[in-house]
């Protein structure tokens, strides 16, 4: 199935996916983002994500095709429900149930710990997750619940490349000085977009890493993914960015 999974999303730009027990996942968040809660029946979850610009251009390609599709709210999340749904509903069974990150409100579950839990990242000095090839150039797009077991390939597995940096080349990049070797500083990046924003078109920290840059995401997905993260960026950070 999973494999029957790959293919049908390809062709999408959905290229990534890897799978964990809900239980392993649960054991890291609080019980309000719990699986067992959300989907009781599940006994495997599938992560699936995307890595490079394929989706990016899959995406605008969907848009060409159908200009209603870039005049809805948010064109990205319903370019990404319609593939996820139409996929899943005809490559796995019907009593598997869907959560996406753009809807974490109705389906409190954390991706970042999927995607850890999952093997497909490790979380990096730039507050991202980093994949062993693809950098930090892919994002989680979909989880979707099913009521068996279900195995990927798990490449993040013992991979934690920013001790071993020598580069480091995101410390100086970071206009707001927000990188350092303790990590991402929220409260002084939230403070740096919130005037003056030279990070409006694309996080500087995260566009040097060594990882994957061959796989960096175009200019206006970059772009796109600047502004939709700031507000939630300024909301993390607090009142004035404290």
């Amino acid at each position: 199935m999973l494999s029957a999974l790959e293919q049908a999303f390809r062709p999408h730009g959905l290229n990534l996916i890897g799978a964990c027990a809900p239980e392993r996942y649960d054991g890291t968040v609080p019980p309000a983002y719990s699986l067992r809660r959300l989907a009781p029946e599940a006994r495997g979850v599938i992560v699936v994500g995307s890595a490079g610009p394929p989706f990016w251009h899959a995406y605008r390609a969907a848009c060409e095709r159908d200009p209603a599709l870039e005049r809805s709210a948010d064109p990205l999340d319903a370019f990404t429900e319609r593939v996820v749904g139409e996929t899943v509903s005809r490559v796995v069974p019907s009593d598997a149930r869907i959560f996406y990150p753009f809807r974490f409100d109705d389906q409190p579950v954390s991706f970042v710990r999927l995607a850890e839990c999952a093997g497909l990242g490790t979380r990096s000095l730039v507050g991202v997750l980093v994949h062993p090839v693809f950098g930090p150039w892919f994002a989680l797009r979909a989880a979707i619940a099913v009521p068996f077991p279900v195995a990927a390939p798990r490449p993040a597995d013992g991979f934690d490349p920013c001790p071993g940096c020598v580069e480091r080349a995101c410390i100086p990049a970071c206009p707001a000085g927000a990188v350092s070797d303790a990590g991402w500083d929220v409260p002084r990046c939230a403070r740096q977009r919130a005037a003056a924003d030279p990070c409006a078109t694309r996080c500087h920290a995260r566009f040097e890493c060594v990882i994957g840059r061959e796989y960096r995401y175009p200019a206006d997905a970059l772009a796109h993914h600047q502004v939709r993260a700031r507000p939630a960026l300024l909301a993390r950070a607090g009142p004035g960015g404290r």
